[in-house]
């Protein structure tokens, strides 16, 4: 499929946030395949047997984006920034609740039967990077913005220094700084826990 014009995209975000609400009737279908792309970046890094799948991530997060009608789009990689925040945090949420459910915090009778299928762990992992990259927003918030767009989002490079309106090299450098930071504080989160 032909990348849809940038141009097109940001015209159809402009009469969205203005109340049009035919543009964004003919936007969903020019960003629904991005959107499967992103959401299906974010789903390889989750946990086998994961239960929420692609296509449910990305009508959760559009419809999130709908209810969102206070934003004032920029532009079309302002769009995606915002969408791929969603997924993030739609899935750390999810995370979050299966670890609530596990610790008993939806206690239900079950049989014997039910009992002897133990359902899917939440990833420990995309909760702890989760907290990681909250604190590195906190004492960093652009080197938060690229680990996100970059790792989270799938986003090049280039489509990254686009969203935050910096130059690639300056990117490439927050990228490099960012992993680092977050793997030595992975580490001594690490440590703290044992």
């Amino acid at each position: 499929m032909p990348r849809v014009s940038t141009q097109e995209v940001t015209t159809l975000l402009h009469e969205w946030s203005s109340g049009n609400r035919e543009a964004l009737d003919k936007l969903i279908p020019l960003v629904q395949d991005e959107l499967h792309r992103l959401a299906h970046h974010y789903m390889l890094r989750e946990n086998a047997g994961h239960t929420l799948q692609t296509t449910a991530l990305v009508n959760e997060a559009y419809l999130r984006l709908v209810a969102a009608k206070e934003l004032e789009w920029k532009d079309r990689a302002h769009f995606f920034a915002i969408s791929a925040n969603i997924m993030r945090r739609i899935l750390v949420d999810f995370a979050r609740s299966r670890r609530y459910k596990k610790r008993g915090g939806s206690i239900k009778e079950t049989s014997l039967n039910e009992g002897l299928v133990r359902p899917p762990e939440p990833d420990p992992n995309l909760l702890k990077l989760d907290d990681a990259l909250n604190a590195l927003a906190k004492f960093d918030p652009r080197k938060a913005r690229v680990v996100e767009l970059r790792y989270f989002g799938g986003l090049s490079l280039e489509e990254t220094a686009e969203v935050l309106k910096i130059s690639t090299d300056t990117v490439k450098r927050d990228w490099k700084v960012a992993k680092i930071w977050l793997l030595t504080e992975l580490k001594d989160r690490g440590k703290n826990e044992s």
